[in-house]
């Protein structure tokens, strides 16, 4: 009997990632970052496509066998930053590339009890994967890679990606790539990321990718819009701010007491106000975009001839709220409930005239000119005009239609009219999305 072969150590690491013994895999996880790191530094070094499909199945039972939440959450940024430790950008796409291959090959064989976690991880991965295009500088080309591997392995019609992993990706990507990259990425730049999803949806025949795209990522923008163009207006104000103390420091200490001609607004921010991203309804890092821009590509790609018809119908009532958006017109989610109850209000003025003969009317509008059943003839657009003219304040959360119900509800008390001046600075805001944002503290 001859001796015995050893085991490639790509499957001796994933035996043990995969152990019964907690120890077991996180000496594994160690050892097999070590291992990565050295092989990889070499110059005829590098993993194959089956060695790390191998790697990754270990991986994929290392989190499965993980009990208890924190230690999930710790094993899900270990096992993601791995991608750090490849030492190529070839060798990283080829992990990110086994990764997505392996949820979309094992998924159907999680239980409901497992998802979370798996779940968990595919947004550290992707989040961590995005880290890393951040560290290249945002190069356009890597970029295009990263969004090709992901169009291609998960929202492409020959993938073999499930639903749900489709779905919760499409949730989560406009999400972390905020996170990752609002303070740095231009409009232009957020407009290549999306354009995959402008091809895809137009494309489509599935009409649950379809409504997912929608909902995840363009009625998304439109919902960040009064946040996104918030942040220019702030950035805004801050720079003339600067450029402001920047000249005063020139001159005597000399307190003034007229207010900058460089502010949007006439005065100085009001600093008791809390700082941006610490109030309950903040909306965190947001991208900014050209919404004209975007619209023209969505266009584009929805008005070509074999573009299925449902897909066009959806596609363009988004474009619609993108152009508005561009000429500075805000949803309609975002009229307060004291405009709704008068439109309410006027279609029961227009049921009761209808009811009520010629002679009964005269009469009623007769009494003292008490009641005026004359319904208001104008648009909603006017009638929003005519709410922000005279400076009433919009209700708070608890009294929006429909009252909170579940994730939704969050979403919707989110929403929120931009100040005024956001609103008439619409135009001279969209140079500031072609610049390369600023982080907005200095310190970070």
């Amino acid at each position: 009997m001859g001796p015995r072969v050893p085991l490639p150590p790509e499957i001796q690491l994933a035996q043990r990632l995969a152990g019964n013994e907690q120890v077991t895999r996180d000496r594994a996880v160690k050892r097999l970052r070590k291992y990565i790191v050295a092989r990889t530094q070499r110059a005829a070094g590098g993993f194959t496509h089956d060695e790390l499909l191998k790697v990754w199945k270990g991986l994929f039972y290392c989190m499965w066998m993980q009990d208890k939440a924190l230690l999930q959450e710790e094993l899900g940024r270990t096992i993601s930053q791995l991608i750090h430790a490849f030492q190529t950008t070839e060798a990283q796409h080829l992990f990110l590339q086994t990764f997505w291959q392996t949820m979309n090959r094992e998924w159907t064989g999680i239980d409901r009890l497992r998802l979370d976690k798996f779940y968990m991880l595919m947004r550290m991965v992707l989040n961590e994967s995005l880290k890393a295009l951040k560290m290249q500088g945002w190069e356009e080309r890597q970029a295009e890679r990263l969004l090709e591997l992901l169009t291609t392995e998960i929202l492409h019609p020959d993938s073999q990606a499930p639903s749900g992993v489709k779905s919760h990706f499409l949730e989560i990507f406009l999400e972390e790539l905020s996170k990752v990259g609002a303070a740095e990425l231009t409009a232009d730049q957020n407009l290549k990321f999306i354009e995959p999803f402008c091809t895809i949806a137009a494309q489509t025949k599935d009409s649950l990718v379809l409504h997912n795209i929608t909902r995840g990522v363009f009625e998304t923008i439109v919902e960040q819009a009064p946040f996104a163009i918030e942040d220019l207006m702030n950035e805004l104000e801050a720079a003339e701010e600067e450029e402001g103390t920047s000249e005063d420091e020139r001159e005597e200490d000399v307190p003034s007491k007229e207010p900058r001609r460089g502010s949007l607004h006439g005065a100085a921010p009001d600093t008791s106000e809390e700082p941006a991203g610490d109030g309950e309804d903040s909306m965190g890092p947001v991208l900014q975009f050209d919404y004209e821009a975007v619209a023209s590509r969505l266009f584009a790609a929805a008005s070509q001839q074999d573009t299925p018809s449902q897909n066009r119908k959806r596609l363009y009532k988004v474009i619609r709220k993108l152009q508005d958006l561009a000429e500075g017109l805000f949803p309609e989610d975002d009229v307060p409930e004291k405009a709704c109850r008068n439109l309410q209000e006027d279609r029961r003025e227009r049921k009761t005239k209808k009811r009520l003969p010629k002679s009964g009317l005269q009469n009623k509008a007769g009494k003292g000119g008490e009641e005026d059943l004359c319904p208001d003839l104008s648009s909603g657009a006017e009638r929003m005009a005519r709410w922000q003219g005279s400076g009433a304040e919009r209700p708070g959360p608890q009294e929006q239609p429909g009252g909170p119900a579940g994730r939704g509800a969050r979403k919707r008390r989110r929403r929120r009219q931009p100040r005024a001046g956001a609103r008439a600075k619409v135009t001279d805001c969209q140079d500031l999305r072609m610049r390369r944002r600023q982080p907005p503290r200095s310190g970070k």
